[in-house]
C-alpha cells in the first residue's frame, strides 16, 4: 500500500459510503458520498447531503483510503472507486487528495457529479478516469427552474471535461409532467450530439424512495403529488433518445 505524506493535513465531510455497489460505473464500486451540494434539485433523494456541514463523517483522505484498500480484491481491475454525493466537487482539497491516493494504488476513479461546486477542475479531472454527469436540463430557464442554480456553472464543468477530454457518461432523471416528453428527449440527444467522448447515456426514472427523509428533516417535498415514472414510459422515451442520437 502506497500512501504519501501530506504537507499540511486534509479533512473531508463523508456522508456515507456503500462497499459494493453496481450501479455507479463500471464493475463493482466502493462509492464515497460526500457531504454538500449547492443545488436543490425537485425530486433529491438524498436531502440530508444538503449541507456542507451536516451530520457527516469527519475524515482525511488517508483514513478513506485504508477503508477503500480493505475492499480492493473485491472490485479489482474491472471496478474501483466513485466519488458522488452530494456534490464531490463542494470539497476539491479533500477530493483530489484522495483521488491522488487512488491512482498511487492502482484503483480505477470516477466522480459522480452535477457539475456544481469549486475548485480547480482540471487538475481534479487529471486524476479522474471517468465522469458520470447528471444532466439537469439543457435549457436554462428549465434548469433554474429544477435546481434554483444557474446552468453556467454546469456548463463551466462540462467545458472543463471537454478540455481534458474525459470519458463521460450521461444521465438524465425524468420525472412525470415534468421532463417525460418526447420535445426533451429530443433536445437532451440534440445536445449530447455536441458533446465529445461520451460513452453511455441513461434515462433514469423517477423514484419516490427518499421522501420519507423530507420529513424526517421537516422540509416540504415539492413533488407529493408525482408518481413513480412507469417502465413502459421509460422504455418509450429510451427510443426516441436511440433513434435521435
Amino acid at each position: 500500500m502506497k500512501i504519501d505524506n501530506m504537507v499540511k493535513e486534509i479533512f473531508g465531510r463523508v456522508s456515507s459510503v456503500e462497499s459494493l455497489g453496481l450501479l455507479d460505473g463500471p464493475g463493482i464500486r466502493f462509492v464515497i458520498f460526500l457531504q454538500g451540494c449547492k443545488l436543490r434539485c425537485k425530486y433529491c433523494h438524498n436531502p440530508e447531503t444538503w449541507e456542507l456541514n451536516g451530520k457527516s463523517e469527519i475524515i482525511t483522505p488517508e483514513q478513506l483510503i485504508k477503508k477503500v484498500l480493505k475492499f480492493k480484491s473485491y472490485f479489482g481491475e474491472d471496478g474501483g472507486v466513485t466519488f458522488s454525493g452530494g456534490e464531490p466537487l463542494l470539497q476539491p482539497e479533500f477530493l483530489l487528495e484522495c483521488l491522488k491516493l487512488c491512482k498511487q494504488n492502482n484503483i480505477h476513479t470516477c466522480i459522480d457529479t452535477a457539475g456544481v461546486g469549486f475548485g480547480d477542475y482540471d487538475k481534479i479531472l487529471d486524476y479522474v478516469d471517468l465522469v458520470i454527469l447528471d444532466i439537469k436540463a439543457v435549457n436554462p430557464e428549465d434548469y433554474k427552474e429544477l435546481t434554483g442554480q444557474d446552468i453556467k456553472f454546469f456548463n463551466q464543468f462540462l467545458s472543463a471535461c471537454q478540455r481534458k477530454k474525459k470519458s463521460l457518461w450521461l444521465r438524465q432523471v425524468i420525472v412525470p409532467n415534468i421532463n417525460d416528453d418526447r420535445k426533451n428527449v429530443i433536445s437532451l440527444s440534440n445536445f449530447v450530439k455536441q458533446i465529445k467522448n461520451v460513452e453511455k447515456v441513461e434515462l433514469l426514472p423517477y423514484k419516490t424512495i427518499g421522501v420519507h427523509k423530507y420529513k424526517e428533516l421537516n422540509i416540504p417535498y415539492r413533488l407529493n403529488d408525482v408518481p413513480e415514472l412507469s417502465e413502459e414510459k421509460l422504455d418509450e422515451l429510451n427510443k426516441i433518445l436511440k433513434d435521435n442520437l
